[in-house]
């Protein structure tokens, strides 16, 4: 039986990981303060604060065959290898394609430049420095897995499922939408990155990995969205420089439209995955991630105040200021 120790396991995307490992008859820990919810039935959880010297004390003589880290923190990251390393026949980092310097190739692979870890605050500066420590430390044992954007139920971003559970909250009503062009959005559901990350880790893999789904146009998304909710109403497009005049942000957070992202970016959501499919990923239908994103919205209430994206009265006021606008041009 594999001994798995997951550096995390009681929030989202490391709960899921968990949860797939101990599917496959893996024996699995989680070292975490547990702060973020329980870990799955069947794993094991090590209460620990990674900001503490002590913070491996309980598993460092383990023997590791598996170990994932999640952390961005490149002083968590270095203290784990420091402590860890030696003890681990497989070490798995959780990166992301924010790694990247630039964002206006299509199609770049694994191979493109990466960022300069200058400002460890910025998230994609603290991965690429996190990759570099772990290369330094585990490189011959080492996967990286540069995800995409995640979707699914359990997203505390609130980016994906912005999009069906608004459709569904308007019924019949309006619906702000950016003007899709040629926007284009990637994801991964996030069972289909924990199954392939644990896959891969019993595989040995290494090197390092986009671990995203396939690109589809921005309108494709948006249509399907719709379609899932069963909205009836009208999509009110809205153009790019209206938005911004009415404060309406890019990408995520408070004010933003989710997935809308600057035309300068097109190459963002258009990493090449020849790498990941070679390597066995699968990824499941759109509308499959886009039900069991709805589902997750309705649970956790349509009208929730949300960490991306604009309140429905907000919304409502823009498309009120954008027809405006528009009938004064």
């Amino acid at each position: 039986m594999r001994q798995v120790l997951i550096l995390g396991g009681t929030g989202w995307l490391g709960r899921a990981l968990a949860a797939h490992a101990v599917s496959t008859g893996d024996d699995v820990t989680c070292l975490a303060r547990g702060e973020s919810g329980q870990v799955p039935d069947g794993a094991r959880l090590v209460r620990s604060d990674r900001t503490r010297p002590d913070a491996y004390a309980t598993v460092r003589d383990g023997e590791w065959d598996e170990v994932i880290e999640l952390s961005y923190n490149p002083a968590f990251v270095t203290a784990a290898l420091d402590a860890l390393g030696e003890r681990a026949g497989h070490w798995t980092l959780v990166s992301s394609v924010s790694v990247y310097a630039s964002n206006g190739e299509p199609d770049a692979d694994e191979s493109a430049a990466l960022l300069e870890p200058n400002d460890l605050d910025n998230y994609g500066h603290a991965k690429v420095a996190a990759e570099r420590g772990s290369i330094s430390a585990v490189g011959d044992r080492l996967l990286i897995a540069r995800s995409g954007l995640i979707a699914g139920p359990g997203d505390g971003s609130d980016r994906f499922g912005y999009w069906v559970g608004r459709f569904a909250l308007a019924g019949d009503g309006p619906v702000l939408v950016p003007e899709a062009g040629a926007r284009m959005v990637q994801y991964i559901d996030v069972d289909d990155l924990a199954a392939w990350i644990v896959a891969a880790g019993r595989l040995g893999r290494v090197g390092a990995f986009n671990v995203v789904g396939p690109a589809m146009p921005l309108g494709d998304v948006l249509s399907a969205a719709a379609s899932v909710a069963g909205h009836t109403g009208r999509a009110e497009t809205v153009a790019d420089d209206l938005l911004q005049a009415n404060d309406v942000r890019y990408w995520s957070g408070p004010r933003s439209l989710p997935l809308w992202l600057p035309a300068a970016d097109i190459g963002f959501a258009q990493r090449n995955t020849t790498a990941f499919l070679a390597a066995g990923g699968t990824t499941r239908s759109l509308e499959e991630t886009l039900t069991r994103a709805l589902d997750d919205e309705r649970a956790r209430g349509l009208r929730r105040e949300r960490r991306s994206g604009l309140s429905r009265d907000d919304e409502l006021a823009v498309i009120a200021q954008a027809v405006h606008a528009q009938s004064q041009a």
